[in-house]
């Protein structure tokens, strides 16, 4: 195979990489009627813990509950931020690339940084939507904190029904996260060549989708009756 065959391979697992990050992602978030997606049917529970927290007495627990939610989202956060140091220093080091590359059979110092342009971008993704679901949930909190003790108040379940939704779009932002992670970790397989890249796409897709459509967690969830 020639440098132009290559290299016109390579672009195209690269693109079909990124078709099936975003497939997969509006699969999970617009799944079909008949075959929710975990997150969908997460979403109502997440509906149904406002509508409980109301009438909670007291709410320790949910307080309890979304600061350890925002720790999740602060963790994934600060670990992108060191991943993405690690790979723009790996760059900018073509000393260090080469000295690795002489061990590994991955190719030339400058293809190994040039690949790992892809791996940066997906956890760059993935640090923005921690950030933002990190914050989200911090709205979710203030929301549920303005939600009156009282349930006959008219606003006690306007509120948190208010506070369902935030809390529900942070949880989409955190997925978003997550699956821009799984796709960064396919994305190194282009280290081995374009088959690796393949592989790694192929992978992370199958994973990816297997949890959210046919995975027994899902079939737990969908269990909501005695």
């Amino acid at each position: 195979m020639d440098l132009g065959s290559l290299a016109t391979l390579d672009l195209l697992l690269l693109a079909g990489l990124v078709l099936c990050w975003l497939v997969s992602g509006w699969l999970s978030e617009h799944p079909p009627q008949s075959l929710p997606s975990v997150s969908l049917l997460m979403e109502d529970y997440r509906r149904d813990w406002m509508r409980t927290f109301v009438t909670r007495q007291p709410r320790i627990f949910d307080a309890t509950l979304i600061d350890s939610l925002r720790q999740g989202t602060a963790f994934f956060a600060s670990a992108c931020m060191i991943a993405i140091g690690g790979g723009v220093a790996l760059i900018g080091n073509a000393a260090a690339v080469q000295r690795l590359t002489e061990e590994l059979p991955i190719g030339a110092g400058p293809d190994v940084a040039l690949k790992m342009l892809p791996v940066i971008g997906f956890l760059a993704n993935a640090l923005l939507k921690f950030v933002w679901a990190h914050r989200l949930f911090g709205y979710c909190s203030i929301l549920m904190a303005a939600v009156p003790n009282d349930p006959a108040d008219p606003l006690a379940f306007h509120r948190a029904g208010q506070a369902a939704e935030i809390n529900i779009t942070a949880a989409r932002s955190f997925n978003r996260g997550l699956k821009s992670i799984y796709f960064a970790l396919a994305a190194l397989g282009w280290l081995l060549g374009p088959w690796g890249l393949l592989a790694g796409t192929v992978l992370a897709t199958g994973i990816l989708l297997r949890r959210e459509f046919a995975s027994h967690s899902r079939r737990v969830i969908l269990a909501r009756e005695p």
